[in-house]
This record gives C-alpha cells, sequence and structure tokens, in this order.
C-alpha cells in the first residue's frame, strides 16, 4: 500500500500553525455567535428570541440548562423521527443510540452533517498530534483499525438512519478512506458481536495495521484472542507497524498496565481521545494524564457548571474565558446538531486554560453517596487502578455500588465487583492478595477523599470496602446477558441503581466459581 503519510505530514504543519496562534476565548465567542446565527429560524430559536442574543450573557439568560429528557420531552419526541427546523435548520439525517451507561435508557442523540464534519475534523486533529510527536511516522502506510460497534443502520423515515456513531461514521466514510480503513464492510455487516470479534482478529493477521482505536475494555478482549490465535505471540510481533493506539469512552487507569505489557518490544504509543455521542470533544496532546485539549473550532460551545450547584435554580456557570483550573465541572455543550447548554452527563476539571485542557473525573450520576462521602468515579479509578497494582494484577473489568445496612444497626458502605486480568488465573487472587487489594483500594480512596476518610474513621459511619473477585469473561457476559456486548457499549463503573447492581450481584451469584 502507497504511503499517503506525507499529505497528513502537509496538513499537520498548515493545522498545528493555526493551533498556535489560536485565541481560545475569541475562538469561542465566534462559535457561540455563529451557532445561534445559523439556529435563529428554528423552533428552538424563535422560543428563545436568538435574533436578539448578542452576548454570552444573552444568550444564557433565555437559555436554560437541559439534560436529553428535556430535549426529548419538549422538543424531539413528536416530531422523531423528523426533526426538520426543530432545535437545527433543515433535516435531522442521523441519530446516534446511545445507551444511558447505569441505567439502560435508549437515547436517540441528533446527528447533523455539519456534525458528521466536526467529526471528521476532531479525527484528523487526532493524527496531527500524532505525526507532530512521531516524525518517522509511517501511520498511513497501512489500515486505520476502528473497533467500533455495530455498523447495521435502522431506517426510522426516508433519509434518516439511526445506529452507533461508529456505524454512522463507517457509512459515510469518503471512498479514499476506506481505502486505509479496516474491517471491510463485509465483516463490519456481522451482527453477533462474539462472531464478529473473531473474524476481525483472523482477518487482521493478514493485514499491515498501523493504528487501532476502540473502548479499553473491548480492546483489551480483542487483543487477547489476537495474541491466542496467533500462538501467544507479542502484538509487537503480530502488527510490527503498529504506532498508535487510541482510547477512550472510559477512564485509562486501570487498563495502563496491562496494555503496557500487550504492547511490550513494540513502537505504538497510546493517545486518549474524548468522544461522546453528543460530539468529539478533546484529544490529548501532551503525556498521558496531562490533560486532553479540547477542539475549540469544529462548532461546539463550552460550559462548566460546579458540580455542587448543578441542582440549584440559577448555577454559577463558567466557559473557558474564567473557567478554574482543579474544579470539579459539569460539562455542557452548544453544538452544530442542535444541543443548547445540553448537560453531557460528564464531569471535567481542567488542567490548563489557555490552552484549555481538561481531564475527564467521571459522570455527574457516577458517585458513591449513599451515605455523603461523595466519591467521584476518578477517585474510584485511581484506587482501583492503585489496588491492582499493590499486588501485581491487572483488572479487566469492575463495578463498584452501595450495600445498605441491614436491621440491627449495622453499617453500610461500598462492594466493588472486580474481573482480575487472566494472570490471576481462573480463580482469582489468593486469600492473602484480595485482603491486599481490600485493604489499598480503602486505604486509597480515604487517601484521596476527605469525606470518605472521615465517614470511615473508627469504622464510625461505614464499613471498609469489600471486593468481590469474578472469573474471566464474568463482565462480558453480563453484558451479553443485557443485550450490550461489544461496540459502544460500556460496563458501568459506578452502579447507583439498586435494581440493576442487584441485578449484577445476583448474576455474579451464577457465574461459575468465584473467589471470596
Amino acid at each position: 500500500m502507497h504511503d499517503a503519510t506525507w499529505l497528513l505530514r502537509l496538513y499537520a504543519r498548515r493545522r498545528l500553525r493555526r493551533l498556535a496562534r489560536m485565541d481560545p476565548q475569541a475562538v469561542q465567542r465566534r462559535v457561540l455567535s455563529s451557532l445561534v446565527r445559523r439556529a435563529r429560524g428554528t423552533k428552538f430559536g424563535r422560543d428563545h428570541d436568538f435574533a436578539a442574543v448578542r452576548s454570552l450573557d444573552d444568550y444564557r439568560s433565555r437559555v436554560p440548562l437541559r439534560d436529553y429528557d428535556a430535549f426529548w420531552d419538549a422538543y424531539w419526541r413528536v416530531p422523531f423521527p423528523h426533526l426538520y427546523g426543530c432545535t437545527w435548520p433543515g433535516p435531522i439525517p442521523w441519530f446516534a443510540v446511545s445507551s444511558g451507561t447505569a441505567t439502560g435508557t435508549t437515547k436517540y442523540i441528533p446527528v447533523s452533517r455539519e456534525m458528521r464534519r466536526s467529526n471528521v475534523r476532531a479525527g484528523a486533529d487526532l493524527l496531527v498530534r500524532h505525526v507532530a510527536a512521531r516524525p518517522d511516522s509511517r501511520l498511513l502506510a497501512g489500515r486505520v483499525f476502528m473497533l467500533g460497534g455495530s455498523t447495521g443502520l435502522v431506517r426510522r423515515a426516508p433519509g434518516v438512519l439511526s445506529g452507533d456513531l461508529s456505524g454512522i461514521a463507517a457509512a459515510e466514510m469518503p471512498a479514499w478512506a476506506r481505502l486505509r480503513y479496516f474491517p471491510p464492510r463485509e465483516l463490519e455487516a456481522i451482527a453477533d458481536w462474539e462472531a464478529k470479534i473473531e473474524r476481525f482478529v483472523e482477518r487482521s493477521l493478514e493485514t499491515e495495521i498501523t493504528a487501532v482505536a476502540g473502548t479499553p475494555s473491548w480492546l483489551l478482549i480483542f487483543f487477547e484472542q489476537l495474541a491466542e490465535i496467533a500462538g501467544g505471540k507479542r502484538i509487537a510481533d503480530i502488527w510490527p507497524g503498529l504506532e498508535l493506539l487510541s482510547h477512550g469512552g472510559v477512564a485509562w487507569a486501570p487498563y495502563r498496565d496491562r496494555f503496557a505489557a500487550l504492547l511490550e518490544g513494540g513502537r505504538a504509543e497510546t493517545r486518549e481521545v474524548y468522544p461522546a455521542s453528543e460530539g468529539f470533544f478533546a484529544v490529548a496532546d501532551r503525556a498521558d494524564g496531562e490533560g486532553l485539549r479540547l477542539l475549540l473550532d469544529t462548532g461546539i460551545f463550552y460550559e462548566f457548571v460546579p458540580l455542587d450547584r448543578l441542582d440549584s435554580a440559577n448555577p454559577d456557570c463558567r466557559w473557558i474565558g474564567d473557567a478554574e483550573p482543579g474544579v470539579n465541572y459539569a460539562l455542557a455543550v452548544t453544538t452544530c446538531a442542535g444541543l443548547w447548554r445540553y448537560l453531557v452527563g460528564d464531569t471535567v476539571t481542567l488542567v490548563e486554560r489557555d490552552p484549555p485542557r481538561v481531564l475527564v473525573t467521571g459522570r455527574t450520576s457516577y458517585m458513591l453517596s449513599a451515605f455523603g462521602e461523595h466519591v467521584i468515579g476518578a477517585e474510584v479509578e485511581q484506587a482501583v487502578a492503585e489496588a491492582a497494582r499493590a499486588i501485581g494484577a491487572t483488572v479487566t473489568d469492575f463495578a463498584a455500588g452501595s450495600l445498605f445496612p441491614a436491621e440491627g444497626g449495622a453499617r453500610g458502605g461500598h462492594l466493588y465487583i472486580v474481573e482480575p486480568g487472566a494472570e490471576a488465573g481462573g480463580s482469582g487472587p489468593d486469600a492473602g492478595r484480595r485482603a491486599r487489594f481490600a485493604e489499598r483500594l480503602d486505604a486509597a480512596l480515604c487517601r484521596l477523599n476527605d469525606d470518605y476518610a472521615a465517614h470511615r474513621a473508627g469504622g464510625y459511619g461505614m464499613d471498609a470496602a469489600k471486593v468481590r473477585f469474578l472469573p474471566p469473561g464474568a463482565f462480558a457476559a453480563w453484558m451479553k446477558s443485557r443485550g450490550r456486548l461489544g461496540g459502544q457499549n460500556k460496563v458501568p463503573r459506578i452502579v447507583n441503581d439498586p435494581e440493576l447492581f442487584a441485578a449484577l450481584r445476583a448474576f455474579a451469584d451464577g457465574y461459575g466459581k468465584t473467589a471470596e
């Protein structure tokens, strides 16, 4: 295959010069102004008097913060799937189907043609960052492997389709891009996830793969199956040209050590991205853990709501001009798909403001606080990673929830259901290592979160965290039982829905032999 990386380098030089000159505040003001102007004639624009909006303050005074349910009830439900001039001009040709991670509620997120172009530009920025860090890159000498969801789209009406965002992207991919894309269409069309993965593995052994992208949990399953079929070879030996692994969707910390071992001996770098059904928001432009650079000029305007003010009637919203680094914010976006001050459901902190870089800390609903402990998702992820490292293990997947006190005055606490890596063996860590895992997990949470430490002090308010280990494949089996296997589906890290957590515990009870 002809190496077209030189064309990417030319584009990267131009793009990097533009980014170096960028004034974040000026660019975001222009984006907001352009979006408001485009949508003046829509039903939403008329309802909120967009014709009179001259400033950010004008915009905020007319448009309240809304979540998906509010948009669906007020604007999308009745005309769905014909959203013509509703919250964005013209027809909406696609809907990204997104399942609420914790509850499983299906959402239909509008994807306009402008948003498709925004996502393409964001993907290009990912490649720009890679070639900037790797001057000798030959990325486009091989194929880019996207381990996404189903590419089968549902025809909702003439000219209106719905499905996984990855399926929408694949369906609209130009011919020149498909020449360097893996998998081929006939494999993408396989509906059964397990059968699809097996075919992906077989065909990828015959293909020069230079980049791979996906959710860490599903990539991990794929890589392990790839190595097994290849006779235990390292990924570096199977795909010697692999130079980029792009990951997003779930926190990287619990998987970092596992992927480092899988990629050992090769030249692949890992680079985090922040994509969502609502838009592609950020790309890592520095080392792991130093934040993801927000994409400011792709048709998305960002606002930040202090998490402790989220439920107030008039929360003190910030934007990149006045948001403070280190504060945990709920992210709200205004986009070129007709989302206006839309609460994504994610929480972020700014690492710095110019240029703005963020760390994704969890979900607005992803907080363990049944007893007032206020433990956020980022703290849970870090504690699990530290506990695994303390016993020399890795983690394939995990979920955490609250155990409420039974009658008789017993205290409540947290239960962590953990599937360790294959190196732990079929029965998991031995009793001593299980105990050390639980102790280190609890100690890490106490160090990371003062409220948790106060509730744990002397065992006054909460019992120590409990840990239950499951055999390999347990979480994949649970997701399959829920019809959520593979693609963009993610295991919920924190489960606050009592029924869903009870269902997970019941599934664990019946899944093979567990080590407790």
